[in-house]
């Protein structure tokens, strides 16, 4: 009822629009606060001064969106491809003519401005996968449809890894998402939420501790048989989730021995019941696995680089990291973030943040500022927008009565929500640290015109469900 009495309404989404207007504020008084420099209290005005660039920047945001709003929706989707090629154009220029900064090169520089490819790479593909998605007779359960799909969001991804930036190739693999919803088979994102699964266990645990659990869990799906109850699958889980905590207080390497004999012995009872499908599917899926788990150390070891596996061991096994080295920026975080208490120490006035504690705290760790000037309360209203505003992704999309804009809706949403999961998880210590910005709070004009750019097309599509059909 909710969804028609909006319907009825035929103006922009309101709702939408605030919260972004909202974050936009929020972000620009955050920035304001790290960079804040009482000697020069009006470099706001200054163009050529960081604030005064992230200033600018803000203007020009509000500018794209109102253009953006003028244009006819039909216009992103005639350009789609164009606008994607463009995109990938820029990330294989980057590669030779791109400046290097922290070990990427990954920016444009233009005098005191610069340009992040990889930002705009995201809105391009967001309008290329809709646009492909929606063509005439486009089944996502066929295999050449997945197969193009999944290379459309993985050839940006693979060029944005050569710069090299890790964190923002990772967020492409949010369209998986909008291929889901589609329809495609969600066995393939569990196979592969499994791989990354397996390979984390490895690192907090011994391969044979891995091991048992595998054994464990490959057991309990074949006794609540998986093909007659979805709950099975949970069943299993929750029980192999809650014995992992057992095995690793034993640390008994020697407890695998048990495990696979009386696994040995089930298989032999299936066998004679003729239940062919263990040795047919189970037995090498789970060979495979444990393979796996046993050589997740030694790919840690010595495919990635040093710098991949401090953020990693900072994650996983802080025990590992040296406190004043890679362990330095999550301590000085949690300690900003936490020393905001319940209602903040006030704006302009966090100790850690004038004193400039926390590394790249006006970009990447821009929510260490809110926790500490703002404190509880206004973190939980940070958090409190941002799923508002996921929402309305998710509600645009189901009210939209064509393909195209449903699809760019949920390929918004899936982008929206790797960046507000991992930047705010990954300065809480709960996310590995890939350095991606948190969306129209951090400090950067790529991210913030490209993402205003994403919702300004999203409030104006969302209009296209008032067309006379």
């Amino acid at each position: 009822m909710a969804v028609k009495a909006l319907s009825k309404d035929k103006t922009v989404d309101w709702v939408t629009l605030a919260v972004y207007i909202s974050l936009l504020v929020i972000g620009w008084f955050m920035v304001f606060s790290t960079l804040y420099d009482p000697k020069v209290p009006y470099a706001f005005m200054d163009f050529t001064s960081p604030l005064g660039a992230q200033t600018l920047w803000v203007v020009l945001s509000v500018f794209v969106l109102i253009i953006a709003l003028t244009l006819d929706w039909k216009f992103w989707n005639t350009l789609a491809f164009p606008i994607y090629g463009a995109t990938i154009l820029l990330l294989i220029l980057v590669l030779f003519l791109g400046k290097e900064i922290n070990g990427a090169k990954a920016w444009f520089s233009f005098g005191f401005f610069s340009i992040q490819p990889s930002e705009w790479a995201k809105f391009g593909t967001a309008l290329a996968v809709a646009s492909y998605l929606s063509f005439f007779k486009t089944s996502i359960t066929t295999t050449n449809v997945i197969i193009i799909s999944i290379a459309i969001f993985l050839g940006p991804a693979l060029l944005i890894l050569l710069q090299p930036d890790f964190g923002s190739s990772i967020v492409f693999f949010s369209f998986f998402i909008l291929l889901y919803r589609r329809g495609m088979s969600p066995w393939i994102i569990i196979v592969g939420l499994s791989v990354a699964a397996i390979f984390i266990l490895s690192l907090l645990f011994s391969p044979f501790i891995v091991s048992v659990l595998l054994v464990f869990l490959a057991a309990l799906i074949f006794i609540f048989d998986i093909e007659k109850s979805q709950r099975a699958l949970l069943i299993s889980g929750g029980l192999t989730l809650s014995i992992i905590f057992l095995l690793y207080q034993m640390e008994k390497q020697l407890v695998i021995i048990p495990a696979l004999l009386g696994f040995l012995v089930y298989v032999f009872l299936e066998f004679r019941k003729r239940n062919f499908k263990i040795l047919s599917f189970v037995l090498p899926v789970l060979t495979v696995a444990i393979l796996f788990s046993f050589t997740s150390s030694y790919v840690f070891d010595n495919f990635l680089k040093p710098h991949q596996q401090d953020r990693i061991n900072v994650w996983l096994r802080p025990e590992k990291c040296d406190p004043r080295g890679s362990l330095y920026n999550i301590i000085q975080s949690k300690l900003a973030i936490g020393s905001g208490g319940l209602q903040g120490k006030g704006f302009l006035q966090g100790e850690m943040t004038k004193l400039d504690y926390v590394p790249e705290q006006s970009t990447d760790f821009i929510f260490t500022s809110i926790g500490e000037e703002q404190g509880f309360i206004g973190s939980l209203g940070v958090i409190i927008l941002y799923t508002i505003l996921l929402l309305r992704c998710i509600i645009i999309a189901e009210r939209a009565n064509l393909e195209f804009i449903r699809n760019y809706a949920y390929g918004v949403f899936g982008i929206l929500l790797v960046h507000f999961t991992f930047n705010i998880g990954m300065t809480m210590g709960l996310l590995p640290v890939i350095g991606i910005p948190l969306p129209f709070l951090s400090k950067g004009g790529s991210s913030l015109l490209a993402f205003s750019l994403m919702i300004a097309v999203l409030i104006k599509m969302d209009l296209a469900r008032f067309r006379s059909n």
